[in-house]
């Protein structure tokens, strides 16, 4: 996993989700797709999805239950997960976790 995503554009006004709990900025690349670089603040939050993600931990630890399962899988830094389109997914976290969620 690289430290930083080269040649973007980046979407100046923030994406604030759970009352300010996820904060993201959205950018996009050469090619037109598009990512979020952002964090949630300590919570418990349930996140739909539109299109399948991978969600990539740059720093802190969440815990992390996909749609239909009945498991918490716990996730660091330097780690990811993949959910699925048209899903959804609970997470918890104790400390301020970094992410990048790759779209598509």
């Amino acid at each position: 996993m690289s430290a930083q995503i080269d040649q973007v554009s980046v979407v100046k006004k923030a994406n604030i989700y759970f009352d300010g709990k996820c904060v993201s900025h959205t950018v996009v690349l050469a090619d037109g797709s598009k990512k979020s670089v952002g964090v949630i603040f300590p919570s418990s939050l349930t996140f739909n999805t539109g299109a399948p993600e991978i969600m990539e931990i740059v720093g802190g630890v969440c815990k992390v239950r996909l749609d239909g399962a009945s498991e918490w899988q716990t996730y660091g830094a330097g780690t990811e997960f993949k959910v699925a389109g048209n899903s959804k997914f609970d997470i918890e976290t104790v400390e301020t976790l970094e992410y990048v969620c790759h779209f598509g």
